[in-house]
């Protein structure tokens, strides 16, 4: 049997932030009783061809996954239990924004088997959140974590952005520490991107809005490693931070390259050499899953070589690192001298600071960067 991540992706949202660049959508709510009889339906679809499988872990994400009723999302892994063969054990991930839960929602999510919660929570700024569009105060992160205390979540991540204009060096910093004082077992902090699709980036490009500050971004980096580190949060990939033993299962699934199924509108899957990924309009997913075909919009077939490459790539965004076997020796010296990588019994191991620059890095060790999955916190 091999160990496989199942990754199921509801596309509804409140809102439409405006920095987000995910196959999200608002608006769209009159088609969640429809989606989620879809989302079965197609692992009904595609379940002959994993019968070798073991889903050891179960990212629910979005889009905004709680924007759905508990009766929903209690009936949805219900049904993917009995289609699939997830473990018993498996770590079960869904994700929410603080304003879209409370204790009651919680308890039934967690008696649903919902075993870990990742919160939006963005920032802890009224004015960073604010220029994120976001939909809650700051107050309400830490109401979303007591009440997923109270309702039996041991297992709680904080999704956080940084570098947002009007946020400071300072800002950040209480960000952080507001982070901390809430105690959660994970944290993930992303350096905001702009990508030129959204309503952000043509903001950006049209000179309405300035674009992050990369040296600004490099110092607040700095700090998350400083504060997280000595609050003994443990960085273990380019943007994640985790208690030791609360590393997110699934994610490093993606990392060490382990087969995995997507299922829902726009949903990426590989196994081996091979990927493929769904239709992303949720009408048009909806309409090929209910004429009883699987829902795939595109599929490619990496080389041995290219599955090297991004082998090589996906460990160097971890502290797992790479072995040195293939490199060129003067190289890696000169990375290690630099204060980019240090050498390890497991291998090649990325400093902070090489995790920081880990685009550079994996330019100077490989001659071409793949492109990496996606993932969530």
């Amino acid at each position: 049997m091999i160990a496989v991540g199942l990754y199921v992706h509801v596309p509804f949202c409140r809102t439409r932030c405006g920095y987000c660049d995910f196959n999200a959508y608002a608006g769209l709510d009159d088609l969640a009783p429809r989606y989620v009889r879809a989302l079965a339906a197609e692992a009904s679809l595609v379940a002959p061809a994993w019968g070798d499988a073991r889903f050891t872990t179960v990212f629910v994400g979005g889009g905004t996954p709680t924007t759905l009723p508990p009766t929903s999302l209690e009936r949805l892994l219900a049904e993917l239990r009995a289609i699939l063969p997830i473990d018993d054990d498996a770590e079960v991930t869904i994700e929410a924004n603080p304003e879209t839960v409370d204790e009651g929602s919680l308890g039934r999510l967690r008696a649903a088997g919902y075993r870990r919660l990742s919160l939006g929570a963005q920032s802890f700024d009224r004015v960073v959140l604010a220029r994120l569009e976001r939909g809650h105060d700051p107050d309400a992160v830490g109401r979303a974590v007591r009440a997923a205390r109270r309702a039996g979540f041991d297992n709680v991540n904080l999704d956080l952005i940084y570098g947002v204009d009007g946020e400071g060096l300072a800002s950040w910093r209480e960000t952080l520490r507001a982070t901390i004082a809430l105690g959660p077992e994970h944290v993930s902090a992303y350096a905001l991107t702009i990508e030129p699709a959204t309503p952000l980036g043509r903001q950006v490009a049209d000179g309405l809005r300035p674009a992050p500050d990369p040296d600004v971004q490099a110092d607040m980096y700095e700090q998350a490693c400083e504060l997280l580190g000595a609050a003994g949060y443990r960085h273990y990939e380019v943007s994640n931070w985790a208690r030791p033993g609360f590393e997110c299962r699934h994610n490093l699934g993606y990392w060490r390259r382990h087969p995995y199924l997507g299922l829902g509108a726009g949903a990426h899957s590989a196994r081996g050499p091979a990927r493929w990924w769904n239709l992303r309009p949720p009408r048009a997913y909806l309409a090929s899953v209910e004429a009883g075909s699987p829902p795939v919009g595109g599929a490619e077939e990496l080389t041995s070589e290219q599955i090297e490459l991004e082998e090589r790539f996906l460990r160097l965004r971890t502290r797992e690192g790479v072995a040195p076997d293939g490199l060129d020796p003067a190289v890696v010296d000169g990375l290690v001298d630099a204060g980019l990588l240090e050498r390890a019994p497991a291998g090649l191991i990325p400093t902070e600071r090489g995790l920081l620059l880990v685009n550079e890095l994996v330019l100077a060790l490989v001659p071409q960067r793949p492109r990496a999955p996606a993932t969530a916190g």
